[in-house]
């Protein structure tokens, strides 16, 4: 029980902090909603009208900055995220986000457990058989794509498997235009079609270190008492590999993938602006381009849970499956 009020408390007081940082972050940044929104009308209202228009909205320019903080606190624990008051001028923070999070969490979530799925198990293999073939090639190779910058990557696929060929493949939007969004077949086949670059691109540049990482865990875990004991009592190798050395070498690895689950909720802001994927990503760079406060806020906040959610339902899951740690708890 202390290690759970330990951790929930931990929990709250990094929320806390993020949520304020999150706060003063975008006020520190150059520029204001009012300076924006008169460019975007060319300078045809006047500031005060930008002003009124704005406070109609639930931004409060002139509010004082202490003021400002309480207001945020309670609107993001209660989830009266307010409107944007960017690109997406008086429409709902909730619905432009849930128009863009199905995207990303898709895209973004499949790819990086398909990467984790696929690490995992060459980084097995490849530690359990060290010093052969596959140790030594596939390892090496996935850590220097891993290396690879996401951009880069994204745009040598674009140029290998679409422009090159004569756009075999998509390499803009999420689905074909000239579709009708719904549960039939064209669209299902044509989301998935668009969803193949940018998931590639994720796979290929995350999946090298879990390769790396599950490879050397499994070279610790093999040189444990308990593995010798399992070649002596004459068990299958499968039998060790799987259910004695896998079992305790991914345990280090919960906590990165938990982070990296927590992290697809911001999604990759990169892959999802070089292939003008609309999801959380494309939406918070559109939101600083904008300076639009409301929708910053929101998306950050969202990014914070979402991390320390993961990162808390991972601590408790590792003390549930590791005597270890529950014995230090």
């Amino acid at each position: 029980m202390r290690y759970l009020l330990r951790r929930l408390g931990f929990f709250v007081v990094t929320l806390w902090v993020a949520l304020t940082l999150n706060f003063f972050i975008p006020r520190m940044m150059p520029g204001n909603p009012v300076d924006a929104l008169r460019t975007r009308t060319h300078g045809r209202l006047s500031t005060d009208a930008l002003q009124q228009l704005l406070t109609s909205f639930g931004y409060k320019p002139d509010a004082n900055i202490f003021g400002q903080y309480v207001d945020y606190l309670g609107n993001m624990f209660t989830g009266r995220w307010g409107v944007s008051v960017g690109a997406n001028l008086g429409q709902p923070i909730t619905e432009i986000v849930a128009q863009a999070l199905p995207w990303t969490v898709g895209l973004v979530g499949v790819s990086t457990v398909i990467a984790f799925v696929l690490g995992t198990l060459i980084g097995t293999v490849a530690g359990w058989r060290r010093g052969g073939v596959l140790d030594s090639v596939l390892p090496t190779v996935f850590v220097i794509t891993s290396a690879l910058p996401y951009f880069w990557v994204a745009l040598l696929l674009i140029l290998v498997f679409s422009v090159s060929t004569g756009g075999w493949l998509p390499h803009d939007f999420n689905y074909d235009s000239n579709l009708t969004p719904g549960w039939n077949g064209p669209f299902i086949v044509s989301v998935l079609v668009h969803a193949i670059l940018p998931a590639s691109t994720i796979v290929v540049t995350a999946i090298g270190g879990w390769v790396l990482t599950m490879r050397n865990n499994m070279i610790t875990t093999l040189s444990e008492d308990y593995i010798r004991m399992a070649r002596a009592k004459g068990l299958s190798g499968w039998k060790i590999m799987t259910g004695y050395g896998a079992r305790n070498a991914v345990l280090p690895n919960l906590s990165g993938f938990a982070m990296s689950l927590g992290f697809v909720v911001s999604g990759a802001i990169l892959v999802e602006y070089v292939f003008n994927y609309p999801g959380l990503g494309y939406l918070l760079y559109n939101a600083v381009q904008n300076t639009d406060y409301p929708l910053m806020q929101t998306l950050f906040m969202l990014f914070t849970v979402a991390v320390l959610v993961a990162v808390l339902v991972c601590d408790f899951a590792i003390v549930a499956l590791d005597p270890r740690a529950r014995a230090k708890a």
